[in-house]
């Protein structure tokens, strides 16, 4: 096996903390080291299952050296009729065993129009009764966490499918490593939104964007609330771009932790501990003392 000096970005840090799997950190250092991804489960004595586990979740965020596929063939989508829909319940048995599945699922029976949605999931998606069946169980439990308490429709459904096959998850491991980071990311805007005092309502997709980019820098909570009081001081409240000049900056002088950048600014930081600084903190320090 190659093993060389590897220098991890901090954003792929943050990433591969947030995916709490060792086997997706080890297999990250491995391929950035310069090896083979085919000799991976010989090298590593993994399974393959445990490679496919941990490629799926490096995948899924963003993380691996390849780019997503997307399943979504080119050409215009086809319009099902209602014959197609016959044939696939009187041919396809596989076909007719999920139309049950996603009745008992949705606890409602089907009607033509959403039939010939699920036939697109099938035919036009490529996508497999498995990984159709934990789509659809993921989309009645991200309803039931938004507090509906409503199923959710085919057309909901089908806009997430395609969202699904954009990501190129074409397989249960990919569906699960998708699920994973999207509950790591959910977890994520929640602290968020607490951190910038934010109740009753979620974040836009500007907003998020935003808290992911921040989250991805590696800011410690100290940091993010000491941006937020700033910002609110200085502008009258919550204003997005102007406390992401102040974390961008922030990022760039190399400055992350909250108590280090108080200090930078001759501000007292309650704690009942302190650490000494180590000498990239002191050097980010004395750079930003210049520039001021």
């Amino acid at each position: 096996m190659n093993v060389t000096e590897v220098r991890i970005p901090r954003e792929d840090t943050q990433r591969l903390l947030a995916t709490c799997s060792g086997d997706a950190a080890i297999l990250y250092l491995y391929i950035h080291c310069g090896n083979d991804p085919v000799e991976a489960a010989r090298v590593l004595s993994m399974t393959e299952s445990r490679i496919s586990c941990a490629t799926a979740t490096l995948r899924q965020m963003g993380l691996w050296p390849e780019d997503h596929r997307s399943m979504i063939p080119a050409g215009e989508r086809p319009n099902y009729t209602e014959q197609d829909v016959f044939d696939a319940m009187d041919g396809d048995t596989s076909f007719r065993s999920l139309y049950g599945e996603v009745q008992r699922v949705l606890g409602k029976s089907l009607n033509t129009e959403e039939l010939k949605i699920l036939l697109g999931f099938t035919r036009y998606l490529g996508m497999t009764p498995d990984v159709i069946s934990v789509l659809i169980t993921y989309c009645k439990e991200r309803a039931r966490e938004r507090g509906s308490n409503r199923m959710p429709s085919l057309r909901s459904i089908e806009k997430e499918a395609y969202s699904w096959a954009e990501h190129g998850i074409d397989s249960l491991e990919e569906a699960a490593a998708y699920i994973q980071t999207q509950n790591v990311h959910n977890q994520r805007m929640a602290h968020m939104k607490h951190l910038l005092q934010i109740r009753g309502r979620r974040l836009t997709q500007a907003e998020e964007r935003y808290a992911d980019q921040w989250a991805n820098m590696g800011f410690d909570d100290a940091a993010i609330t000491l941006a937020y009081e700033r910002t609110c001081i200085n502008t009258g409240g919550l204003k997005w771009p102007y406390m992401n000049s102040i974390l961008k900056n922030w990022h760039e002088a190399g400055l992350h932790n909250g108590e280090v950048i108080a200090a930078a600014d001759h501000k007292p930081v309650q704690r009942t501990e302190r650490r000494e600084l180590d000498a990239d903190e002191q050097a980010a320090i004395a750079r930003m003392m210049q520039e001021e």
